[in-house]
């Protein structure tokens, strides 16, 4: 398994100007939802469903190498799943390369040892790709400047070993966000005050995990993307360090070309996820096919007695702009 020091294609050493941030995240906006004329009279949304397959077995043979999201597909937080770590070990078996790619605001030696204690085996990745190592390469192109940190204490480790120092709003040169700082009793709505004094001052948001909610068990915890998405709606400047957005793709690519020898053809890429705003868009963006799991943070809508509910399908297609091209329950093989 490759664990390696992430880089971004990023030279330039100074603060951000709007031409370096047009470079860092040229692919911020997100298709929008789907046109309502393309409703029919009942306000049904006239489209295509995706197919619903049974197991990564039935289109394995299609690809030749596999992003897969981690949270939600391979554990919830609390414990692995052992059919979608079985999947994965199996397509490996197969001779396709996997590489994880998660928001978590962390680094991959960091999630490597989260998946170790969840139970997940190393036997079912071959690298691992984080925000938090997308983080802490922008974070180098700001040499010496003080940020202000928005998260929990155990995302401190982001900040190991980089040239800066953590400070008050009021002396920050730009933010760093990770999370909230509780996500067990917290909102967004806790952090409208401290967003409106960032705001004042015109601090730029770099958002460490653009998930705006994760599921932990039974339960759906905020993550940093809803407090960046506020902060962005307030007419603030953010930054998305993570799916779905280019630097993660290619820092992925980057792994898979290392340990197959060649870049793969996008369409030779499956992207496995649970989330239509990271996941499936950004599949969609970097042109590959996408197997969406209906059983993660979109689960009401989805999932209904008889299992998957097309009504649901095609209402959150619909609402999200974003179509996959295949869909099961859960990961199996």
């Amino acid at each position: 398994m490759l664990v390696l020091p992430f880089r971004a294609s990023l030279t330039r050493k100074r603060a951000p100007g709007k031409r370096h941030l047009k470079r860092w995240s040229r692919l911020t906006r997100l298709p929008s939802p789907l046109n309502p004329q393309a409703m029919n009279d009942t306000g049904a949304p006239q489209l295509a469903l995706p197919p619903v397959i049974d197991g990564l077995a039935a289109i394995a043979g299609k690809y030749d190498l596999v992003f897969t999201d981690v949270w939600g597909v391979l554990h919830n937080g609390m414990k692995a799943h052992p059919g979608a770590c079985e999947a994965l070990v199996n397509i490996r078996k197969a001779g396709v390369p996997v590489v994880l790619i998660t928001n978590a605001p962390r680094q991959a030696p960091v999630v490597v040892g989260q998946l170790d204690r969840l139970g997940v085996p190393r036997a079912a990745y071959d690298a691992i790709v984080t925000s938090g190592d997308i983080s802490r390469d922008y974070i180098r192109t700001r040499p010496g400047q003080p940020v202000h940190h928005v998260g929990p204490k155990r995302d401190l480790v982001v900040f190991e070993g980089l040239d800066t120092r953590l400070v008050d709003i009021e002396e920050a040169a730009y933010v760093v966000c990770t999370g909230l700082v509780d996500d067990r009793t917290e909102t967004p709505d806790d952090y409208q005050e401290r967003l409106e004094r960032m705001k004042a001052r015109g601090l730029f948001f770099l958002c460490g995990n653009p998930d705006k909610v994760v599921e932990v068990g039974h339960d759906l915890i905020f993550c940093a993307g809803a407090i960046g998405d506020r902060y962005q709606s307030m007419g603030g400047e953010v930054l998305y360090a993570g799916k779905p957005y280019e630097p993660a793709y290619e820092a992925c690519w980057r792994y898979a070309e290392r340990i197959v020898g060649k870049r793969s053809d996008a369409s030779r890429v499956l992207a496995i996820g649970d989330a239509m705003r990271t996941d499936v868009a950004g599949a969609v963006r970097m042109g590959m096919d996408c197997l969406f799991l209906a059983e993660g943070i979109h689960a009401e809508v989805l999932l209904g007695p008889q299992g998957i509910k097309p009504e649901g399908l095609a209402a959150l297609i619909a609402e999200t702009g974003q179509h996959p091209r295949y869909v099961m329950r859960k990961l199996v093989w």
